[in-house]
């Protein structure tokens, strides 16, 4: 048995069908003997829309404020997946950022993870259920609501997943893994089934979009296993690991 902690961004959420087959990839990998949690990002356009709600009303918001509104999305959503996997017969439970323990600086926009103390999350895969915790953000020393800007999603996935101690952190995309290029624009491209942290740091600083700086620097500096993946298919996608590591000890690979 091994413990999964799966990320799925806007694109894989972005209706309530969407929702629907994200809880049936999610109950599968729990059906092969794995403990899941699940960090989910908001729906679709909803941040966007957020966003623009707000400077219609004020041109310059409060940042307080604005982290309160953004933290809205991951709600929405993390509450619609718990739905959907019990309406497909497995318990499941959803927490915010602060409910799953994250404890952020008091930067409100760009947040830094201080620490990750899932106790509640915990408790849950104790018992069998899953795990449903809304990413990108968490809460400051005031007790504010916080935000944890580009790409906080990944990085929230990869923390929880450390925190956890799980055997691997999957990040779920609408891509089948890194490219040697964007295979959107480029028909040629080619996935790649293996890189190391490293090579993928050069490839995000040189304007790779896959995973967001920060997400790989704290895979790396726990050398936490990432597996990116689209969340349309069962295709394997592409693993991110330690330079020498096996990747046939990653699982859930099909």
């Amino acid at each position: 048995m091994a413990l999964i902690v799966q990320k799925y961004g806007g694109s894989s959420v972005a209706d309530t069908d969407s929702i629907k087959r994200v809880a049936r990839r999610i109950i599968e990998t729990k059906k092969k003997g794995n403990d899941v949690a699940v960090v989910v990002s908001a729906m679709g356009d909803t941040t966007d829309d957020l966003i623009d709600q707000a400077l219609d009303i004020d041109a310059k918001p409060p940042e307080r404020e604005m982290d309160m509104l953004m933290t809205a999305g991951e709600r929405i959503s993390m509450s619609l997946l718990a739905m959907a996997i019990h309406a497909q017969g497995v318990r499941a439970h959803s927490f915010t950022g602060q409910q799953a323990g994250f404890l952020t600086d008091a930067r409100y926009g760009a947040a830094h993870i201080r620490a990750v103390k899932p106790k509640r999350v915990a408790e849950v895969l104790n018992q069998g259920d899953v795990a449903i915790v809304a990413g990108f953000q968490g809460i400051n020393v005031k007790g504010d609501a916080t935000t944890l800007g580009r790409g906080g999603s990944d990085t929230s996935a990869v923390a929880l997943a450390v925190a956890l101690g799980a055997d691997v952190c999957e990040i779920y995309t609408d891509v089948d893994g890194v490219f040697t290029a964007d295979p959107r624009i480029v028909p040629t491209a080619r996935r790649i089934p293996a890189i190391s942290y490293e090579a993928i740091l050069e490839m995000a600083a040189c304007g790779s979009k896959v995973l967001a700086l920060r997400c790989v620097e704290y895979a790396e500096r726990f050398k936490m296993p990432l597996h990116v993946r689209s969340s349309f298919s069962h295709r394997p996608g592409t693993l991110i690991l330690p330079e020498g590591a096996d990747p046939r000890s990653i699982p859930n690979l099909q």
